[in-house]
């Protein structure tokens, strides 16, 4: 007994070296696209490995639970391995799942779904329907927000390494629309030919932090957001004057701050309007600066249209569509309903749904600024009672007030869209302890290459 002990004793205390080499088998995969490499029931997380493979590994770091290790070489790889992949996509977190094969992406991302439901929710054997892939695997984003640094003094764009604010130059964004790589790359030349610094986080000085570009899918409009840290700069005039004719709208965002928030408090109209128009949905829309708006268009259009039928939609229907942004939800089904009632926190995108509303003749949706757990409950004291409610939180899902308000109103359904599987499946729980049973989940797949997957869920009042 006491030499069973010795050995386990050791086998817990054995020390891995920084830089030693250890052969292993990828046995898992993690969430953020990491291969799982356990020795001594030790585990290594490693970027660039695939379940199944066998590699040999360098130890980069080792943590008291876990450790970082790098591929040095492949021993066998995986049928689902994608060849020549940039590693650089993997690097700074563009195309986390860069180096998969896009089958075994939804596969994986349904077994996230999966896996949340069993451990945040305990449904061990909930059904998960299929992921819904998109047609369009690479270049589908519509929207950049896109650093501009100095490295080794020259002014660069491109994104930050993981974990880091190490920014790693790039010219092809690869699931960017080409048309906004390439205003990003003939912005960065205009920079460095007018002598316009870029922002130095350390030094705090600078003008540019960020390049923002929007372009329209279906329209081809084009925004222009320069990030800056004044108003006034030499060069500006410049600027207005090569990019008036190249864009549809060109802006400042002022942001003094010292944090890593994108957007300032102000916004300065340089040229063009202050939106864009685009179409979704059959719906034309406009977009400012600081509306939500998916920046994959056509899969968010077949998300969209997953969710109105999970609804069952029915013409007398009172629908509650809670952080409606510039309306999209709304008004894509609003022929399809008696009434829309929106709200959002953002009083921009409120604004924008309204001129959306009337753009598309559409005069049975109705829009407010404010949480939804505090409009909610005044719209059922005012006598409005919905029959659905739609709801498409940020990452973080919904309060619990939240939960309470919609619950409160009896509707018969909730449709429960969520960019994040974890925060989802834990307000799942919520919901079916007051009394809203799941009963259908289908991921969809609006960010390919990437590890991020989003749901659309039903959920019924039992």
């Amino acid at each position: 007994m006491d030499f069973i002990k010795r050995v386990c004793y050791h086998k817990i205390m054995r020390k891995f070296q920084k830089n030693e080499i250890i052969q292993g088998k990828v046995v898992d995969l993690t969430h953020e696209g990491q291969g799982v490499i356990k020795v001594d029931n030790f585990p290594f997380f490693v970027e660039n490995a695939l379940p199944a493979e066998e590699i040999k590994m360098k130890v980069l770091k080792v943590g008291k639970n876990f450790g970082f290790g790098k591929v040095e070489e492949w021993l066998s790889q995986s049928p689902d391995r994608v060849q020549d992949v940039n590693v650089t996509y993997l690097r700074t977190g563009i195309a986390d799942f860069g180096h998969m094969a896009y089958p075994a992406q939804l596969h994986f991302k349904r077994q996230q779904v999966v896996d949340v439901l069993r451990k945040n929710a305990h449904k061990p054997d909930f059904p998960v329907l299929e992921t819904l892939g998109a047609e369009q695997e690479t270049q589908y984003r519509n929207k950049a927000q896109v650093p501009v640094r100095s490295v080794k003094g020259q002014t660069e764009t491109g994104f930050f390494r993981k974990n880091s604010h190490d920014l790693v130059p790039i010219r092809d964004f690869y699931i960017q629309s080409p048309e906004i790589d390439d205003l990003v790359n003939q912005v960065r030349e205009s920079l460095i030919r007018l002598n316009i610094q870029p922002y130095d986080e350390k030094a705090k000085r600078g003008i540019v932090r960020n390049i923002v570009i929007r372009r329209g899918f279906h329209s081809g409009q084009i925004m222009l957001i320069l990030v800056v840290t004044e108003a006034q700069f030499a060069g500006l005039s410049e600027l207005i004057t090569e990019y008036s004719d190249k864009v549809d709208s060109f802006q400042l965002s002022i942001n003094k701050s010292t944090g890593n928030a994108i957007f300032g408090p102000e916004f300065k109209l340089l040229s063009g309007k202050d939106y864009i128009t685009d179409s979704m949905m059959g719906r034309e829309f406009q977009i400012s600066a600081r509306a939500f708006y998916q920046v994959n268009t056509a899969q968010a259009e077949k998300l969209y249209q997953l969710a109105y039928d999970f609804a069952d939609l029915k013409a007398d229907d009172v629908v509650i569509d809670a952080y409606s942004g510039i309306g999209t939800i709304g008004l894509g089904m609003a022929d399809k309903v008696a009434q829309v009632y929106g709200m959002e926190v953002i009083s921009e995108a409120v604004e924008n749904a309204k001129v959306n509303a009337a753009l598309n003749g559409i005069t049975n949706a109705h829009y407010e600024v404010g949480p939804a757990e505090e409009v909610m409950p005044r719209w059922l004291q005012e006598g409005i009672q919905p029959n659905l409610i739609f709801v498409d939180p940020p990452r973080k899902g919904l309060d619990e007030s939240f939960i309470k308000a919609a619950t409160a109103t009896q509707a018969r359904t909730i449709i429960y869209i969520s960019c994040n599987p974890a925060t989802f499946a834990r307000d799942v729980v919520r919901f079916e302890e007051e009394g809203y049973l799941l009963e259908k989940v289908q991921p969809v797949d609006l960010f390919p290459q990437t590890k991020h997957v989003e749901v659309v869920s039903l959920l019924v009042k039992a």
